[in-house]
């Protein structure tokens, strides 16, 4: 069960991770012996989701793991703005793949790792897979599906900004329905992208029954590193697919991500939740649903919906998705598990 037995409005702060509590109860960003795993330098917008949600989830991977650890890294925006060469911001071990099989690549090392211990060689490294959406969701899905259906034993982190931000913000099989891309114009009947295409990774994954898949957003510090430590300490194909705001192309305010993360978590559209072995077995709780509007007009990809004659009906229609996600996985706080 996913706990957070901290909130900010105890402490009067909203400082990352809660500094002012004592060492035992702070998080791993708030602690000084974090690893900066991805270190300062790099060239991510401002506010940028990705920066976040990597530097997040590797910080407590590597704790998890005694600093034992590889990552393997899609092409993307990730790769991009934290490699450019000669240069690099990651402080692990860190091989770039290309943009469809950082899941191969990972059970690569993963493999080469176990040969080594069975010949004893090396120690308990761990392996962490990690990509964008256009990596995971699209180019690298059979890659990925193919590292479940085996069982490796490598934790794929997917950090999901919605689109190929990196290459001009055209659509993926993540972007959200209705939403503006450089493919998904908002022109013609049904503007932007259309109703019925995509996938959720995570139910995929749940379908595969490997032993642990969660979903987490970067609004919830303490949520996303529980479930990446919680990961980290199973073994086998973990999957964790983590919501990232990406200012540039969602038309927001760079200080906003963390708001637009979290008001996608309060009206349902992102269901954040863990599942071990196919079976959901926590939600993190929703008190007061918030309706859909509140998350969709603060950012200029559904400008189209707001104009002098408003998508009543469009709107209703992402109402109702938020809605079912909300029943599907049981995320009021009356129905959490």
């Amino acid at each position: 069960m996913s706990l957070q037995p901290i909130s900010f409005y105890q402490t009067g702060t909203f400082t990352v991770g809660n500094r002012l509590l004592a060492p035992e109860d702070r998080s791993v960003q708030a602690n000084m012996q974090r690893t900066n795993s991805l270190n300062s330098g790099h060239r991510a917008c401002q506010g940028c989701g990705e920066a976040l949600g990597a530097r997040y989830a590797i910080d407590a991977a590597m704790i998890a793991s005694k600093n034992q650890l590889i990552a393997a890294n899609a092409t993307g925006c990730l790769e991009v703005f934290s490699t450019p060469y000669p240069e690099t911001s990651w402080q692990i071990p860190w091989i770039h793949s290309l943009f469809g099989n950082a899941a191969a690549v990972a059970t690569g090392i993963a493999a080469a790792i176990k040969i080594k211990k069975q010949k004893g060689q090396g120690g308990d490294t761990r392996v962490v897979a990690q990509g964008g959406d256009g990596g995971t969701t699209d180019i690298g899905f059979g890659c990925l599906s193919g590292m479940f259906e085996r069982n490796d034993d490598v934790l794929y982190i997917c950090y999901d900004n919605g689109g190929y931000m990196n290459t001009g913000v055209q659509r993926s099989s993540a972007t959200p329905s209705s939403a503006r891309t450089a493919t998904t114009m908002p022109l013609g009947p049904e503007p932007g992208n259309p109703f019925g295409q995509g996938k959720f990774v995570p139910a995929i994954a749940m379908a595969h029954e490997i032993p642990y898949v969660a979903t987490a957003t970067v609004a919830d510090l303490r949520d996303l590193e529980y479930k990446v430590t919680r990961a980290m300490g199973m073994r086998g194909a973990r999957y964790i697919h983590i919501l990232v705001p990406c200012p540039l192309g969602w038309g927001t305010a760079s200080h906003d991500t963390i708001r637009i993360a979290r008001l996608a978590k309060e009206t349902g559209i992102f269901p954040v939740f863990e599942a071990e072995h196919g079976e959901v077995k926590s939600a993190l709780a929703i008190r007061r649903p918030l309706p859909v509007e509140d998350y969709l007009r603060p950012q200029k990809r559904f400008a189209h919906l707001f104009g002098k004659n408003p998508a009543v009906e469009t709107i209703a229609r992402i109402q109702a998705q938020a809605d079912k996600n909300i029943r599907r996985y049981g995320l009021l706080e009356t129905e959490t598990r």
